[in-house]
């Protein structure tokens, strides 16, 4: 299609899991509007222009492949696209600092404002800016200034539209949301930017799910929805560490504090702990936030969901060892799921990351099996946020093998550990497995995934989040 018959022309800097996803879902709603995805790593963009997608997402390639080349791009050429564009998403990572002022608690938002410095210095043309990055609140702010610094008397009108989806279920996400929200300046040029992102929603979202506020209220909120959703995993785990040690039920607890509408029963799921790139990064913003405010009390607050999250991991491993006669060392415990949840490959973050570094440490023998996760991934993630490598750690090349097979990474071994909730595990062959494990063999089932009595029956001795152990109950 000709540059001029293009309704609008959108250009995102950042080709991730909320660039590559969004910017696909829009381009399959709206035909008539040319979306190109742009990044610096000419790898990302090859993947997003392969029959093999840099992620995964359920259904996400068919999306992919039934507009790409036809008003869905994706290019390393940043400016010829900036140039083109008439509106510009930044969605670029903004991950927590690791020094200096703020470090382990403010986000790092070098990458947006290298965003806003390449926007300005290459456009010829006004252009609609849309912060589509997790941020701080009044980021926007410093976005702003940033543009118009420009010497070319160009205009820059900032919204802030943040990204709501889940890892696993982006696509559905994507293309039936709970809402939408577009935050803009509450004057002539931010209300008519914001009706323009707004037209773009309404080719598939009703108009009354498409929330429009300012600035800060939208940059604020998607924090603050993160958090909530975190809080409400660190209380129902707080609760499991109960039900261990008095014979309740988590699940049972779970359902019948649900079954509340007041309170509702999404999240709460007991497990080893929340991942992924979002919860924990948003969370400590949050904190820095509130501290940076002087709001000393609620930073501590919103500080304990992080510190109860660090609990119910590391207690999840001192269990296992204890079960298993107080040590580890030498023997083989089979790792069934990586990923920090299904339906992904993303290990950002994942629970399953820290039991392994525990175990590690221990002087377990590790295999791991995960569907979907690269052995590069996994090694590249635990170096980023664990400092563990192959260069300061002896032999942890031979001491952490990843199978292909789930059947193989289980033979020999001690324990299993279930840590992402994986269908597929539901449907494997205890019993074959059972025959093949180190006696007494144990299930360590950290998602409340398996079928426990079935497996106990088989011979297994399980243990699981928030459920009672029968062998310290006589009264169940």
């Amino acid at each position: 299609m000709a540059e001029e018959n293009w309704k609008l022309k959108i250009c995102c800097m950042g080709a991730g899991y909320v660039g590559g996803p969004t910017m696909a879902i829009i381009a399959s709603k709206c035909p008539q509007i040319r979306v190109c995805c742009v990044d610096l790593s000419q790898k990302q963009v090859d993947g997003w222009n392969s029959d093999s997608l840099p992620i995964y997402e359920p259904g996400l390639q068919e999306v992919v492949e039934s507009c790409r080349g036809k008003n869905l791009f994706f290019s390393t050429d940043i400016a010829g696209e900036i140039q083109r564009a008439d509106m510009v998403f930044i969605s670029v990572n903004t991950p927590t600092k690791t020094q200096g002022i703020g470090a382990g608690r403010a986000a790092n938002i070098k990458n947006c404002e290298l965003c806003a410095r390449t926007i300005a210095e290459v456009s010829t043309s006004d252009k609609i800016v849309v912060e589509k990055s997790t941020v701080p609140v009044r980021t926007a702010q410093a976005i702003t200034r940033v543009l118009s610094c420009n010497d070319k008397g160009l205009n820059f009108p900032v919204l802030s539209n943040p990204e709501f989806l889940a890892e696993g279920t982006a696509v559905s996400d994507l293309n039936d949301p709970d809402r939408v929200l577009i935050g803009g300046q509450q004057n002539e040029a931010g209300l008519k930017a914001a009706a323009t992102l707004v037209s773009v929603y309404e080719h598939w979202i009703p108009k009354e799910r498409i929330l429009t506020t300012n600035l800060w209220s939208s940059e604020l909120s998607k924090l603050v929805a993160n958090a909530f959703l975190a809080q409400r995993v660190s209380s129902i785990n707080s609760i499991s560490a109960l039900c261990e040690a008095t014979g309740a039920d988590v699940s049972e607890i779970s359902k019948a504090v649900g079954m509340d509408d007041r309170i509702g029963k999404r999240f709460l799921q007991s497990s080893i702990g929340f991942g992924g790139s979002c919860f924990q990064k948003d969370i400590l913003n949050l904190v820095y936030l509130c501290e940076t405010y002087g709001l000393d009390e609620c930073a501590q607050y919103w500080n304990q969901v992080i510190a109860l999250n660090d609990y119910q991991k590391k207690r999840f491993t001192e269990k296992m060892v204890a079960k298993m006669f107080n040590t580890v060392t030498g023997k083989k415990i089979a790792i069934l799921g990586y990923a920090f949840k299904a339906d992904t490959g993303d290990v950002r973050e994942t629970p399953s990351m820290f039991v392994v570094r525990d175990l590690l440490q221990e002087g377990a023998k590790i295999h791991v099996f995960d569907p979907k996760v690269e052995r590069e991934e996994m090694w590249s993630e635990m170096n980023y946020t664990c400092g563990i490598n192959k260069d300061n750690t002896p032999n942890l090349e031979s001491s952490v093998v990843t199978s292909q097979d789930p059947y193989d990474a289980c033979a020999g071994s001690h324990a299993i550990a279930v840590l992402t909730e994986w269908k597929e595990f539901k449907s494997y062959d205890y019993e074959k497995i059972y025959k093949s494990m180190a006696k007494p063999a144990f299930i360590f089932d950290g998602r409340n995934l398996l079928d426990h009595k079935a497996l106990r029956e088989i011979g297994f001795e399980v243990h699981a989040i928030g459920k009672p152990d029968p062998l310290s109950f006589s009264d169940l």
